[in-house]
């Protein structure tokens, strides 16, 4: 099959109601860790940490701190994308695949073409492509601050200290400071050197529609030459009806094709104990 480029458009188009949750909840955390989380940039120089030491204050500013490092740093990158749905319940199931390869250049341009697709055509016009025209509206600067994982949108609480594949985790409680439909509530899991999210997992801080019962969210993130990108992202939503859905997003084959030098973590570049 021939690859297709997509030109997206900013006019809307009405969804069933078991859709809405793709368009509407998922799009914001489809953006990938390096360009959705924000900091400011003349905070006060830090210093070398104690790993497993910290308090959730000191391991937010420096997870912060490197984030916004990291998405400074970063200037493009490509990857393969491989979208799956599968759908069961009222009015009947559907399923599609979709493989895209997305192109990212800084500050906020993202392009998709798509590789090969199956299944569902509803699904994959009226859920994946216009998952793909979200994440470009998500990008934009504003609504990078309202959907940055910080201080400004949530509350944190170290809940515990882990051993990690590379290290230690940091494990903390995110509580959105407004129910807003781009935050969400659950648990990120954060890396004791490089100061990144490795995990995140949740549900929406709010509910974007009576026909939506439940979902639970889980994101993982990977090491791309000291960027964190996403890896696999999963969602199971219960629908009112009776029936589930069940999406995921794998990404692979990233390739780092500009970037700017930084600090890498574990540096002298965090705030340590104090």
């Amino acid at each position: 099959m021939a690859p297709i480029f997509i030109a997206f458009s900013r006019r809307g188009s009405r969804l069933s109601p078991w859709l809405i949750l793709f368009t509407v909840l998922l799009c914001p955390f489809l953006c990938g860790i390096a360009r959705a989380q924000t900091a400011t940039p003349d905070a006060p120089p830090l210093a070398s940490p104690n790993a497993g030491q910290l308090k959730s204050e000191q391991v937010v500013e420096n997870l912060v701190r490197m984030n916004l490092q990291r998405a400074q740093a970063l200037q493009a990158y490509e990857s393969i994308r491989i979208y799956r749905l599968e759908y069961k319940g009222f009015p009947g199931g559907r399923s599609a695949e979709m493989v895209v390869n997305m192109k990212y250049s800084a500050p906020g341009t993202k392009e998709f073409e798509i590789v090969s697709q199956s299944g569902s055509k509803m699904l994959i016009d009226r859920v994946f492509k216009k998952l793909m025209e979200g994440e470009k509206d998500a990008i934009d600067g504003e609504n990078q601050k309202r959907i940055a994982v910080d201080q400004e949108n949530y509350e944190f609480a170290l809940l515990a200290y882990e051993p990690g594949p590379s290290g230690g985790l940091y494990v903390l409680s995110v509580k959105p400071r407004t129910k807003n439909k781009y935050l969400f509530q659950g648990k990120i899991w954060v890396d004791d050197q490089q100061f990144a999210i490795v995990r995140m997992a949740g549900e929406p801080a709010k509910n974007p529609s009576f026909w939506i019962k439940g979902t639970q969210i889980e994101t993982r993130y990977i090491n791309v030459n000291d960027f964190w990108l996403p890896a696999h992202n999963h969602s199971f939503t219960s629908v009112r009806l009776g029936g589930h859905a069940d999406f995921s997003i794998e990404y692979k084959d990233y390739r780092i094709t500009g970037a700017n030098p930084f600090k890498n973590a574990g540096s002298a570049n965090a705030v340590s104990a104090r």
